[in-house]
């Protein structure tokens, strides 16, 4: 499975911080449970790795405004 191939699996996405100052991204589904830990740094590179794929992704769908939001629950979508 690539980043382009549609799923119907949803799971839940949790992002913190951990007692030993990582960041950890949760995620949880059905036969998944992922606990992922990054050091600060490493988290911040991911935040904008998010943030270049999310104004890419909007430039695709031919919308250049940013919107505000938090990702919801659907078909394949993480929830927070």
């Amino acid at each position: 499975m690539g980043i382009n191939s549609e799923s119907e699996v949803a799971a839940n996405l949790q992002i913190g911080p951990t007692d030993q100052g990582m960041v950890r991204i949760y995620v949880e589904g059905t036969g998944v449970d992922l606990p992922l830990d990054f050091d600060p740094e490493e988290a911040e590179e991911i935040a904008e790795e998010l943030m270049a794929a999310a104004e890419a992704a909007r430039e695709i769908a031919g919308g250049g405004n940013k919107k505000g939001g938090k990702a919801g629950a659907g078909k394949g979508k993480p929830r927070r």
